[in-house]
């Protein structure tokens, strides 16, 4: 098998509205985005690109010697969704390249080894993308609502009385979303397609979000 020609894109925009600066706060010394930086440098990648609209940014993605890719500030609000900004990447790089790997920076207690088990998925299975899931501590079967003109219904109607009973449901993680570039191009959103798992633990999964989650995370790394 010819080796695959692998690309990762970190997208890292200035603004986030749970944590200011979010991407440039630290645990252990390093921000968000350097663990990001540092994670991808391990997998040992054709080329690393952080796609941002901060000045800051750009200057982070100079210092670690990886490639920056200007990203439109229209393509940064919390409101364009984030397949546009790998749409905007692919066409700012070309489609020269075999694999897409995006690592966000929410999830800095990710594993080398769940990275690479996506990457021989992707590569070795009839898949269109594949992303990284942990088991949901709740169920939309049984203990999650939606609430309407002050009425709560489970987002799942049934007559399920116990969590034991219910199907498995899993959480989405943001630990790595492994394609390619043809794939991102002709679909609007990831789910386009069919679309493979990693199951992997709960504390491997933390995504930061708001002060909480990055307490956690800084707890939790404190341990490794």
């Amino acid at each position: 098998m010819n080796k695959k020609k692998i690309y990762v894109f970190i997208f890292a925009r200035s603004g986030s509205k749970g944590i200011k600066n979010k991407n440039l706060k630290k645990i252990k010394d390093k921000s968000l985005l350097e663990l990001s930086i540092n994670t991808a440098k391990k997998i040992n990648p054709d080329k690393i690109f952080i796609s941002s609209d901060s000045k800051k940014i750009e200057a982070i993605a100079k210092k670690n010697k990886v490639d920056f890719i200007n990203r439109p500030k229209k393509l940064c609000s919390d409101k364009s969704p984030e397949i546009l900004s790998w749409k905007h990447a692919i066409n700012c790089v070309g489609i020269n390249f075999d694999i897409f790997i995006s690592l966000p920076t929410t999830a800095p207690l990710r594993s080398i080894s769940d990275i690479k088990k996506c990457i021989q998925k992707k590569i070795n299975k009839k898949n269109d993308i594949v992303v990284c899931i942990t088991k949901s501590k709740k169920s939309p079967y049984f203990n999650m609502v939606t609430k309407k003109n002050n009425s709560l219904k489970k987002i799942i109607n049934s007559d399920i009385s116990r969590r034991q009973d219910c199907p498995i449901s899993y959480d989405l993680t943001t630990i790595s979303y492994v394609t390619t570039p043809n794939y991102i191009l002709k679909s609007n959103n990831i789910f386009a397609g069919l679309v493979h798992g990693v199951e992997v633990p709960y504390e491997r999964s933390i995504d930061i979000d708001d002060k909480y989650d990055l307490e956690y995370a800084r707890f939790l790394m404190l341990k490794l």
